[in-house]
């Protein structure tokens, strides 16, 4: 069960590791790319602000956006502006987010998110947690996927695990969590935690490999799988765009 409480203080921690990494960057650095195609680091701390922006608008009955167009303007507005400005922003940004939580509400109500989706109010906080810890992943200063805390890494395999299923271009897969060395994946006395995502159609695929390598797949971040293990089924399988 969801524990918002919980997943609002982890937000908390997160975003304060995020701004302590970023005020140690400079201008020139935030021009630079990111790990995500197309995107400076700005671009980045532009679409995390607008994010919590956005999430106040879905707490308090608005659209989340605009537009898809209105949304991509205001990051690519945004993107340019200098190191403070951009601290700034995310503080001011994020503690409004936090300060909208605050107040007695169903968390139990379904909300609106982008694009027509719908989820529980109460899976909102964990929703804001992904973006502000993936997105520090994607700034690429020194934060990678296996700095991740484990209980964020667990629950965002099985959020993602769960995006995937069901879908057609994507074979049945089979995912374990264990060491790099599929030998060690799993013992009778300790049965390795284990996730299932895909379709029906196509050859079932099996993959074993560490937290940090499964949600790399996943999520098509890092090396995007390379250091997975197929035990059965031949090839890793290619996932479509998030």
């Amino acid at each position: 069960m969801t524990d918002h409480v919980h997943d609002l203080r982890s937000v908390r921690e997160a975003t304060d590791r995020l701004l302590t990494a970023v005020a140690k960057l400079d201008n020139a650095a935030l021009a630079e790319e990111s790990h995500l195609p197309g995107w400076t680091r700005g671009h980045i701390l532009a679409h995390l602000a607008r994010n919590a922006d956005a999430l106040v608008n879905v707490f308090e009955g608005r659209p989340m956006y605009e537009s898809a167009s209105a949304r991509d303007a205001d990051i690519a507005r945004d993107s340019g502006r200098p190191l403070e400005e951009h601290l700034t922003d995310l503080r001011d940004s994020g503690s409004a987010f936090l300060a909208t939580t605050e107040p007695d509400q169903d968390w139990s109500r379904t909300v609106e998110l982008r694009n027509g989706v719908t989820d529980l109010a109460a899976n909102v906080p964990f929703r804001r947690l992904v973006e502000v810890e993936l997105h520090h992943v994607d700034l690429n200063i020194g934060y990678g996927l296996g700095d991740l805390p484990a209980e964020f890494t667990d629950r965002e395999i099985t959020f993602l695990a769960d995006r995937w299923s069901g879908r057609p271009d994507v074979p049945p897969v089979t995912l374990r969590l264990g060491s790099e060395n599929p030998e060690n994946a799993e013992s009778p006395e300790s049965p390795a935690p284990t996730w299932h995502t895909g379709g029906t159609e196509g050859t079932p695929v099996v993959l074993t490999g560490t937290g940090d390598a499964l949600l790399g797949w996943l999520a098509g971040r890092g090396d995007r799988g390379a250091r997975l293990t197929v035990l059965e089924g031949g090839r890793l399988p290619e996932l479509p765009p998030l």
